[in-house]
């Protein structure tokens, strides 16, 4: 347990890594935003999708939730759990047509400046939810804006880092986790061939294909000239990468459907030695066979490098309050109550998930979680995505082309130029 890792240092760490890096009209039917001294007095039902994993984080945010409601006893809280991989969509639904929206949405930070562009979201400027924003760590900060206004509240941040089975690598002759897309290839292939289990496996999910793409110094978009590069000579380099890992047998054959959950069983039952994977995933992985007596036998490192640098996307999750709620007032304050350092703190401790409150690295609850430092130098590769209101529609073309690659459906080139067809369906104004 590395306990000799300072958290105030950890949270001036991500603080530097991360700063580095047509519905109807709705958004004028915000009430008066509750002021402290009323906010005794404000009562009301507030409808919560949380789409957080419903085993593993699930029951932590309830905790807070009745936390909440003691506090605040004139206000209901409808806690729903909404798979993550359904809730942008429905929610967009259920918006633009006025009926069944949460009052409240954890939203991916990809998601935030297209439901503002919409009007689906509340302005927070002026309100409870958005308390103490010198607080906030910049980048996260940042995916909450659209327009010169904060419509998202920032939750937890992360990356993806390289997790790894330490007693897999050492019985394949390996000390210390792969630092380069090169040794993660050889590793993988050493742990096939001497201790009996695949080396890495792959989620063929747009998302973790970017530390390929970025390694090899490209992007999907260059948001600055408006241009679309993820068929540039870098970005098709870093395709190359993971159908090399694929075709030489280095990785073993990718499912398709369920992809996340394949590779992640493989990994936490001992039968691959390498995964690329998030904060988020460190309960469900410490519960797994190989680590839950074991969990020294758990590695976190950053991503392997490729020619030009290591780098992971940054991700995370927002509160968001619907434009058309009916309950603002409590809204507003459910919000400030569930992101305060306090509660950041206790999911931290709980969890491993990293705050997105400078102040909340130096709680004791959040330095009680040796994972929190753990994560301190994965968070350095960093990379900031696109804040912009087409965000959320860019990795299902990915992901499709990134599904054709992993089944030798379509090549590196090939599939680059596929995805920055369909890009340009999105974009409109940007060039290739």
């Amino acid at each position: 347990m590395r306990r000799g890792i300072s958290v105030a240092a950890t949270a001036a760490a991500l603080a530097l890594a991360v700063s580095a890096c047509g519905g109807e009209d709705t958004t004028n039917q915000s009430a008066a935003p509750a002021t402290s001294a009323g906010a005794a007095d404000v009562s009301g039902e507030v409808t919560w999708w949380d789409t957080s994993d419903a085993t593993n984080e699930g029951p932590v945010f309830q905790e807070l939730i009745k936390d909440f409601q003691a506090k605040y006893p004139k206000i209901k809280v409808n806690y729903v759990n909404v798979p993550f991989a359904d809730a942008q969509n429905k929610f967009k639904t259920a918006a633009q047509s006025g009926a069944g929206a949460p009052d409240v949405l954890r939203a991916d930070v990809g998601w935030v400046a297209e439901f503002a562009s919409l009007g689906y979201l509340a302005p927070l400027e002026g309100t409870p939810a958005l308390d103490q924003p010198a607080d906030f760590l910049p980048s996260p900060a940042g995916s909450g804006k659209y327009n010169g206004k904060t419509y998202g509240i920032p939750q937890v941040t992360d990356t993806l880092g390289l997790l790894y089975n330490k007693e897999l690598l050492k019985k394949a002759g390996h000390d210390a986790p792969p630092k380069t897309f090169a040794e993660l290839k050889q590793f993988a292939k050493d742990v096939k061939s001497k201790a009996g289990a695949d080396g890495l496996a792959l989620n063929v999910d747009a998302y973790f294909l970017l530390p390929f793409i970025y390694g090899e110094g490209g992007d999907l978009l260059d948001v600055n000239t408006k241009k679309i590069t993820v068929a540039s000579q870098q970005s098709v380099a870093g395709l190359k990468v993971v159908e090399d890992l694929i075709k030489s047998g280095a990785a073993s054959k990718p499912a398709i459907q369920d992809s996340y959950t394949n590779a992640e069983t493989a990994f936490k039952e001992g039968k691959a030695a390498m995964i690329f994977n998030g904060p988020w995933s460190n309960t469900d992985n410490l519960g797994g066979k190989v680590f839950k007596d074991k969990p020294d036998n758990f590695g976190i490192a950053p991503v392997p490098a490729g020619s030009v640098k290591a780098g992971a996307p940054t991700g995370g999750h927002d509160y968001t309050v619907y434009a058309g709620s009916k309950n603002l007032d409590a809204s507003y304050l459910f919000v400030k109550f569930m992101d305060s350092a306090e509660s950041q703190a206790k999911i931290a401790g709980k969890l491993g998930l990293l705050p997105t409150r400078q102040s909340a690295y130096s709680m004791p609850e959040a330095q009680a979680n040796e994972m929190i430092g753990r994560w301190k130098e994965p968070m350095t590769a960093a990379v900031e995505r696109p804040w912009i209101p087409e965000a959320g529609q860019l990795f299902q073309p990915l992901v499709e082309g990134y599904q054709k690659l992993a089944t030798g459906g379509t090549t590196s080139e090939q599939m680059a130029q596929d995805v920055a067809k369909a890009y340009q369906g999105l974009l409109k104004g940007w060039s290739l």
